[in-house]
């Protein structure tokens, strides 16, 4: 059963869709493919998790976009948050 979504193939966390346990299998679908990893932290409902390793200065991406950079290096299944995301927003007028 599914207890986290990842809603584009390029993110590099998921959301969960239901509290998660530290120690608990995670079961999100990427690109259309089952993906499980373990949670490595409590993770509260709509927050999110890393779904690879996220180096310290890496851009957090999700929905396809970045949304903060990594304050330190972040390991799968790690919460992502304020705790450990610097906010960050893509100069939009820049893509066009």
């Amino acid at each position: 059963m599914l207890n986290a979504m990842m809603i584009d193939g390029r993110d590099n966390v998921a959301v969960a869709i239901e509290p998660i346990t530290k120690g608990e299998t995670v079961t999100y679908l990427c690109d259309g493919e089952e993906k499980q990893l373990t949670a490595r932290a409590d993770i509260t409902i709509y927050h999110k998790l890393a779904v690879r390793k996220i180096a310290a200065g890496e851009p957090v991406v999700k929905y396809g976009e970045h949304i903060g950079v990594a304050m330190c290096d972040i390991e799968v299944g790690d919460h992502v948050h304020v705790h450990n995301v610097e906010g960050h927003r893509e100069n939009l007028e820049e893509k066009e």
